[in-house]
């Protein structure tokens, strides 16, 4: 007889695990099923969390070398890329045991294999050339997505490589073309340019990170140039070669033209993710997807079918680890019978380059298209003290505010730690404060968080600074 769980969640990642963690804490029997080795998902396993420890070991280099302006003289720096992959890897581990601890605390099953659903509530576990079957009451998809393919190119995650690739690289590559000009491939590209690498992005559209604020973006390129960033926009890359030792990657304007051919040692394919729902079986269970592979879910989370829930990267929304546990703690709420809601005007994304971006809320071109009236304020961390002290005075925070009810309806920020300043915009917004609100509220000196008051401040024109 199958064992039955209140909850079934299929996937591991930061919207499967907080989903069951919370039901635990509510009070239902919950299992996850999860085929990794380890679990985490995609985040926690080659995404978020590999990535910003190679940010943060490249940034450490990058100040070494340029800290001589402070003071600081150092004959010369040395990379160990090892011991760079290395520590890398042990943060992982350490973050994927503490979730296995977490599970255990709250008693959820890690029902180890690839999950199928079978209708009816049921779900089969298969690993290993065995299958299992257990039952939910209510069964919550969390498989999270993959990276895109791009035709023409096929990735071997050697030469022509993934995001989970270019996290393992064996050396730093002389020349590094990412393909793709959002969050990911810039970080990764960050990292590389860092450590030695000459690295141009071949983008699409006219512009890096789309859907940013336009200035933000504007001004995000023209700082990752001056750090000898490369920039092919308006360009479709054709095809990618492997010849000899390095790799030729064809591209052309994307309004039409000639083609050009560029050499480079790695290419990273970084063009976007897709929902991951292969083998799911979700036509048995009556699960529907869109024109573009995502779960068809309402306003609450539910697909189609009786009490099959879909949260995170399959279903609407931005592809954001913490998109997907606001999620999950919402729809563990609404299993166990409470209000769990999710406010998606408060869910801030970050690119973490340095400096930082990062952005909450309705950018300026979302207000003009959907004709708000809004009024303006921008602060530049060349006039911040704190940014001064420690000599990051690229960028400037912004703060989009309604013209007549000064109600808080987006921030975005360039800078030194923005991903850290952005939460204080987000609670705003989720609380419904105004830009006054922030101004008015005590912000200790010197610190970067100054800059938001007083951009805040900047919206109803009494800046005290400049």
């Amino acid at each position: 007889m199958a064992e039955a769980y209140d909850v079934v969640v299929v996937g591991g990642g930061p919207g499967g695990y907080n989903c069951a963690i919370r039901a635990a804490q509510l009070g239902l029997k919950a299992a996850v099923v999860e085929k990794r080795e380890t679990l985490g998902g995609t985040c926690l396993n080659v995404g978020c969390i590999p990535s910003k420890a190679l940010l943060h070991s490249s940034e450490l280099v990058e100040e070494i070398r340029h800290a001589g302006s402070l003071g600081i003289k150092a004959q010369s720096v040395e990379v160990d890329l090892g011991a760079m992959l290395a520590n890398k890897d042990k943060v992982v581990g350490e973050l994927t045991k503490g979730v296995e601890f977490l599970f255990r605390k709250h008693k959820i099953d890690w029902l180890k294999g690839a999950g199928r659903l079978t209708g009816g509530g049921g779900v089969a576990v298969a690993a290993n050339g065995s299958s299992q079957q257990v039952s939910g009451r209510h069964i919550v998809l969390a498989t999270g997505s993959e990276v895109m393919p791009l035709p023409g190119v096929t990735i071997d995650e050697e030469k022509i490589v993934s995001s989970t690739g270019a996290l393992k690289l064996s050396r730093v590559p002389e020349k590094l073309i990412v393909i793709g000009g959002g969050y990911i491939g810039l970080e990764m590209g960050s990292v590389w340019r860092r450590l030695g690498s000459d690295v141009t992005v071949v983008e699409f559209l006219d512009r890096i990170t789309p859907g940013m604020d336009g200035e933000v973006s504007r001004q995000f390129q023209r700082v990752l140039q001056k750090q000898g960033m490369a920039f092919k926009l308006g360009y479709k890359v054709t095809g990618a070669e492997k010849k000899g030792a390095g790799v030729k990657v064809t591209i052309e304007p994307a309004g039409g033209g000639a083609p050009e051919t560029l050499d480079a040692d790695v290419v990273l394919v970084s063009i976007g993710r897709r929902p991951y729902t292969e083998g799911l079986g979700l036509e048995t269970a009556g699960v529907k997807l869109d024109n573009r592979g995502k779960i068809v879910s309402d306003g609450h989370y539910q697909t189609g079918a009786p009490n099959v829930w879909a949260i995170g990267d399959v279903r609407d929304g931005p592809m954001l680890a913490h998109k997907a546990e606001d999620e999950a703690v919402a729809v563990a709420e609404l299993i166990a019978g409470q209000a769990g809601h999710v406010n998606y005007d408060a869910i801030p994304g970050v690119v973490y380059t340095a400096p930082e971006v990062a952005s909450v809320g309705k950018t300026e071109e979302e207000l003009k298209t959907q004709g708000i009236p809004y009024k303006v304020g921008k602060f530049p961390f060349t006039a911040n003290a704190r940014a001064k002290t420690i000599s990051a005075t690229d960028g400037f925070a912004k703060i989009l505010a309604h013209a007549q009810t000064d109600r808080v309806l987006g921030a975005h920020i360039i800078g030194p730690d923005a991903g850290v300043m952005i939460a204080e915009i987000a609670l705003g917004i989720e609380l419904g404060a105004a830009s006054e609100d922030i101004a008015r509220t005590s912000h200790a000196h010197p610190t970067l968080t100054e800059a938001v008051r007083q951009a805040a401040m900047a919206v109803g024109g009494w800046t005290m600074q400049m």
